[in-house]
């Protein structure tokens, strides 16, 4: 077990992210976790996340989840089609799926991010 402190944890700046902070709170370098990882990310009014798809090197697969803390996120596929998400709801991005992310209100909204690795 390890105990991870909201105090402690440093922020990164993940590709293609902007006007948000993006804090990883478990994963290999952080608890040794290594079949996942989980991030704690606060967009800011309106910030959000390019168009993305979830792929890795060498022919991996990723998986990745949102889930709305507190607020409002909008989520675009690759159709453009848009879903707004508050409080309470999430959603899965399957391997090769791609998203791009928009707070199109006036508040922070936080989010929890839980990323396979394998």
């Amino acid at each position: 077990m390890k105990i991870v402190s909201l105090s402690d944890i440093k922020p990164y700046n993940p590709p293609a992210h902007f006007d948000m902070v993006a804090l990883k709170i478990q994963g290999e370098e952080e608890t040794g976790l290594t079949k996942f990882w989980q991030g704690l990310s606060y967009f800011l009014p309106n910030g959000g996340a390019n168009m993305q798809y979830q792929t890795g090197t060498f022919g991996a697969e990723f998986e990745k989840s949102y889930y709305v803390i507190d607020g409002e996120l909008t989520v675009i596929d690759e159709k453009n089609h848009a879903t707004v998400l508050h409080a309470g709801d999430s959603v899965a991005i399957y391997p090769n799926e791609g998203r791009k992310l928009k707070n199109n209100t006036n508040r922070v909204a936080t989010v929890l991010v839980t990323f396979s690795t394998s």
